[in-house]
């Protein structure tokens, strides 16, 4: 990729780059990614599986420049979406500088991070920083513990293919708490090529703010619904234009969204009773979309039912996947 900026104007010794932070669903990656730019560009949620989209977030330093490439969880797909993830997270790592991934301080290593391992170790000696995330969740002993622990998985599983080496680092993070944030910043990036900026100064992320408004909503709802729904919601956004004939003093953007389920016990669960829940979807994600988008927002939500989207190749393609 070439640089948007004269090369000329970059302090000598530069780096700048792409780099993946990957892991099983919910071990803080989205979390991550928002603490690294230091604004939100990726969504979060308690539920595992949350990104769908490869969210770009952008790392600006005096020294170096991060474009940090947010993926979906790599998990044991079993249905049409779960592998469509899974490619998309393969394609991204092909085009990156370097990988973090992501492991829970809070859980042992289990299955799928193994998985995820063997996956990596095919790389072929692109470099992988372990990150050891929710450091805030776990006493000391047990982050030292856990670090020998994935320090060990790297000997094990990356070794050989890794020139021999594991994991080129292992870092511990607390994202929420802020703790190494900086640390993990300086670790990848020292993973970089020598390059100018790819992004102008200021810019947070290239997603398109349609998809982002989309991705917020579809966080609202997943927040609102708790542990009463699997993930089979998704959100499109068909139409965002600003309300004609508002003074320039009074802007208001008109936002109308489709939130689309597999089934209708999930329609009734996201309405609630007497359209409850989704007022309450609708004001969570209209404070987030104003928030992001810095104009008051008009927002109209339509909850759907495509029958087992997940597994239905047509209706993936409508929906975006």
């Amino acid at each position: 990729m070439t640089s948007l900026l004269d090369s000329t104007a970059v302090p000598e010794g530069f780096r700048a780059g792409f780099v993946s932070l990957v892991g099983r669903p919910n071990a803080g990656k989205s979390t991550l990614t928002n603490a690294l730019v230091g604004e939100k560009v990726a969504i979060t949620s308690s539920k595992p599986q949350t990104t769908r989209h490869t969210i770009r977030g952008i790392v600006h330093r005096e020294d170096f420049q991060l474009v940090l490439v947010d993926t979906p969880g790599l998990h044991r797909p079993r249905t049409l979406l779960g592998q469509r993830l899974n490619d998309l997270v393969n394609e991204t790592l092909g085009e990156v500088d370097a990988v973090g991934f992501c492991i829970p301080a809070d859980e042992k290593i289990g299955p799928g991070d193994r998985y995820i391992a063997g996956q990596l170790a095919l790389l072929n000696r692109k470099p992988v920083i372990a990150l050891v995330t929710k450091t805030d969740k776990v006493k000391p002993d047990a982050i030292a513990e856990q670090l020998l622990a994935v320090t060990a998985l790297g000997d094990e599983v990356l070794g050989p293919e890794n020139n021999g080496t594991g994991f080129a680092a292992v870092v511990p993070v607390s994202a929420v708490g802020g703790h190494q944030v900086e640390d993990v910043a300086r670790v990848l990036a020292e993973r970089l090529p020598a390059s100018p900026p790819l992004y102008p100064d200021g810019e947070l992320t290239d997603e398109p703010e349609v998809t982002m408004v989309a991705e917020l909503i579809r966080e609202a709802a997943l927040e609102g619904v708790r542990d009463e729904l699997p993930h089979s919601v998704a959100v499109v956004v068909e139409e965002m234009n600003p309300r004609e004939g508002r003074p320039e003093s009074k802007p208001l953007l008109d936002v109308y969204a489709n939130v689309f389920v597999e089934r209708d016990s999930q329609k009734a669960i996201i309405i609630g009773k007497g359209g409850s829940r989704l007022k309450a979807i609708g004001s969570a994600a209209r404070t987030s979309i104003e928030k992001l988008l810095g104009t008051p927002v008009y927002l109209d939500l339509r909850v759907k039912v495509a029958k087992e989207w997940q597994r239905d190749p047509k209706q993936l393609g409508r929906l975006g996947f």
